[in-house]
């Protein structure tokens, strides 16, 4: 079986970067798609999903976005970093940078992100507080695979979450990120096991 390494992008705790990794050894993922989380990168010195990446063994990278005169050098000197392990999925856990349309093409199909909404409700930023002011029942998170237009593409996975009376937007982001760590880990290993199934067609 092919080795498919994920690499994960991260620009803060890691929250559902940690979630992965830990997915990824209670699920075998090595035995059963020959996939392992090879790299942890941030664009962010600070950010500490770096040390628990370290802990995991897994190889961390920094990328500082501030370093780069604009979007594009920073997208070329990260897709670099990327390229570098060779990645069959690179993962977009919480990394809060705007892609340029060519990074995102340069892994189209192999992008993956989280989105604490109901896409297509939502895009963008505060979406808890304005799933609140919009008096919305229910809120929730989406795995989407990332296209050049922000917070869209094919959504592979979402979990629904109740706005309860008095939340605030905190409030109810602790409870979506709960979800978050659930179904991001089994939208990846869906994904891994649908190229396990098309790579093995003759």
């Amino acid at each position: 079986m092919p080795s498919r390494n994920i690499v994960i992008l991260i620009s803060g705790g890691g929250s559902n970067m940690a979630a992965i990794v830990q997915a990824a050894k209670r699920g075998r993922w090595q035995q059963r798609y020959g996939a392992q989380v090879a790299a942890v990168i941030s664009n962010k010195t600070d950010a500490g999903g770096l040390r628990f990446a370290q802990e995991q063994g897994i190889a961390t990278a920094v990328v500082d976005h501030k370093a780069y005169a604009d979007r594009a050098a920073f997208d070329a000197e990260l897709a670099r970093a990327i390229d570098a392990y060779q990645p069959a999925l690179v993962v977009l856990a919480g990394f809060m940078r705007i892609l340029t349309p060519e990074f995102v093409a340069r892994y189209a199909g192999r992008l993956l992100n989280i989105h604490p909404s109901l896409l297509p409700a939502f895009t963008g930023l505060h979406t808890h507080q304005r799933a609140i002011d919009a008096g919305c029942r229910f809120a929730g998170a989406t795995v989407h695979q990332v296209t050049a237009e922000l917070d869209h593409g094919p959504i592979l996975a979402q979990a629904v979450v109740p706005i309860l009376p008095g939340d605030t937007a905190d409030v109810l982001a602790a409870r979506i990120l709960t979800q978050e760590h659930v179904i991001y880990p089994r939208a990846i290993a869906q994904w891994l096991a649908q190229q396990t199934i098309t790579q093995a067609q003759p």
